[in-house]
């Protein structure tokens, strides 16, 4: 899919990989709608800086269902077209899974998948009314690579695996497509997270990182070549086609570097 002119949407738009996702779908010529928890204006001038065709906000919380219903009955009454629908919004979840804080996993929850599926079956019908569409589902590495400290967050990206290949399938009659993505580390407020959250329990040398931009650059080649998974390069694609193909080998390394 052509990007140019086209309806974008973003959730989680306003830092990090989301910002870059929205910075991307400008400089690409797009009509850039970030579905973002309140309304930024600098955000809004700086999207429109690089070459957007327009910038709007619509105001979402994730957490909160009411809020979604709100915004896809009002793209519905406005008949406004999603053309792509970039469900990029997360929280991160980790540590021992006895440590951790019940209502921080319910939310996380909430917004990884719970949240994501039912932004997609929002935005769905619209699409397949005009057989055109692209979802694009934010997986991470760990929904298969399963590392310690990160049980409730595997368990949410793995259900974000699951939903988007099932979903695949269903929409394969039609030209309505779904683009995976097992994102890599990826520079970004959350990333530094990781280092708070597992670094107690994990030694975490193994790590890497790209810049957002790059990551942004090759999920829109994607979009535009019609691909149905996006994958990481380099160290991260090997640790992915190991957990894929040898997950006792991969799951002895990452014991190999935890602790209790």
């Amino acid at each position: 899919m052509e990007i140019k002119n086209k309806h974008v949407f973003i959730t989680g738009s306003g830092r990090g990989m989301g910002k870059d996702f929205a910075v991307k779908a400008a400089k690409l010529g797009a009509h850039v709608h970030l579905v973002n928890r309140k309304e930024n204006n600098e955000l809004e001038q700086e999207i429109k800086s690089h070459g957007a065709a327009s910038v709007k906000t619509w105001v979402v919380d994730q957490l909160q269902t009411k809020q979604i219903d709100n915004f896809i009955t009002a793209i519905k009454e406005e008949n406004q077209d999603v053309d792509v629908l970039i469900n990029n919004a997360g929280l991160l979840t980790g540590g021992l899974l006895e440590n951790q804080v019940p209502d921080e996993v319910q939310n996380m929850l909430q917004v990884n998948i719970a949240s994501l599926i039912r932004m997609t079956q929002g935005v769905l019908p619209g699409m397949l009314k005009r057989n055109s569409g692209v979802i694009v589902n934010n997986a991470s590495v760990s929904g298969i690579m399963y590392s310690p400290c990160a049980t409730t967050y595997c368990a949410a990206k793995a259900g974000v695996v699951g939903f988007t290949k099932a979903l695949e399938n269903e929409l394969a009659p039609t030209n309505v497509q779904t683009l995976l993505l097992i994102t890599p580390g990826v520079k970004t407020d959350m990333f530094d997270q990781i280092y708070d959250k597992y670094g107690s329990n994990m030694d975490l040398s193994f790590l890497t990182s790209i810049p957002a931009s790059v990551w942004a650059d090759r999920v829109f080649d994607h979009i535009k070549n019609k691909k149905s998974i996006c994958m990481p390069s380099g160290s991260n694609r090997f640790g992915v086609w190991l957990a894929q193909h040898f997950p006792s080998a991969f799951g002895y390394f990452m014991v190999k570097n935890f602790k209790r």
